[in-house]
């Protein structure tokens, strides 16, 4: 895999505030990448920095081996950037911006329009193309902004909080054209909406304090979940205490919870030991006992729970 971006202990200190602390990872062609963080982690700080509006106190950043800080000319070329909150001219129509924006980046003549035209399409600004922008609505300014950034086809795109405002259907289109994108371009997504994670990345940095606390695939960080594994059953209620004290026998098992009781049945939550595949042996020795099941569901973890862990554990 080719590596487009490297940050390398990237550091921003304003005054005796260190936002940004010794930030580092990389992201190849064909990947994107969550950059996650609550509010205040210093994600649109490193964005920032990445895109060269900001400069580091210490550490590098380069795009497609372009330095931020010695060649930004370079970067800004090789870089589609989407900030927080889209500023735009609210006076201009989108097709007007995009002209704007075009010229700013060298393209001119059959070349700018195909290229407006593209962008236009892909994402679905066809019926607002010739309406100012501050008529329009957050969720259209967003495809707006989404739409400038893609326009010079760059191989680099950085989207900061790219489908902030979009109704269910547009997040759909939206995490449909980053999907199509990423084959040939690295894709940087910050956000600190965790379903993004599942429904595009491919890999995730987790940021807290200004410092990484994480940086895997959703699946690895799922399995750090303290359900990961865990097994959902829904029995007799008069057969409860026979399920929990058998359960306990298993040496996979580390703890069995009793959940709701409701109409009869129970519901018990049965927490492996180190992450173990337990369903089998839960079904097993229930089936032994003759304990009829009326549910049963295996828990992969969430990532919330590790989102949640991982940040309060760095504050």
């Amino acid at each position: 895999m080719q590596e487009m971006v490297r940050l390398e202990r990237l550091t921003k200190r304003f005054g005796d505030v260190r936002a940004v602390e010794e930030v580092s990872f990389s992201v190849g062609r064909g990947e994107v990448l969550g950059f996650l963080g609550p509010n205040g982690a210093g994600k649109s700080t490193t964005m920032r920095m990445l895109t060269g509006y900001l400069l580091p106190t210490s550490g590098t950043a380069k795009v497609m081996g372009f330095d931020v800080v010695d060649e930004p000319r370079e970067v800004k070329k090789h870089i589609g950037y989407l900030p927080e909150g889209a500023p735009l001219y609210a006076d201009m129509s989108p097709l007007g911006l995009l002209r704007f924006v075009g010229g700013m980046r060298g393209l001119e003549g059959k070349e700018l329009e195909r290229k407006i035209a593209r962008a236009i399409e892909l994402t679905s600004l066809e019926e607002v193309a010739h309406r100012p922008i501050d008529t329009l609505s957050k969720g259209f300014r967003r495809r707006v902004g989404l739409a400038q950034a893609i326009l010079h086809d760059p191989p680099v795109l950085v989207l900061d909080e790219p489908t902030d405002g979009l109704d269910p259907n547009q997040k759909h289109e939206v995490r449909k054209l980053i999907k199509t994108m990423s084959a040939e371009k690295a894709i940087i997504i910050s956000t600190h909406i965790l379903e993004e994670v599942d429904a595009v990345c491919d890999r995730a940095v987790i940021i807290a304090r200004g410092r990484v606390v994480a940086d895997a695939t959703p699946a690895e960080l799922e399995r750090r979940a303290p359900n990961h594994n865990a097994v959902r059953i829904t029995i007799d209620r008069e057969r409860v205490q026979e399920a929990v004290d058998a359960l306990r026998m298993l040496n996979t098992v580390r703890d069995v919870q009793r959940l709701e009781e409701v109409d009869g049945v129970a519901s018990l939550l049965v927490l492996p030991t180190n992450g173990a595949e337990i369903g089998a042996a839960v079904s097993q020795i229930l089936n032994e006992r003759g304990i009829r099941v009326e549910r049963f569901a295996v828990e992969r973890g969430r990532l919330d729970e590790v989102f949640r862990a991982l940040t309060a554990e760095a504050a």
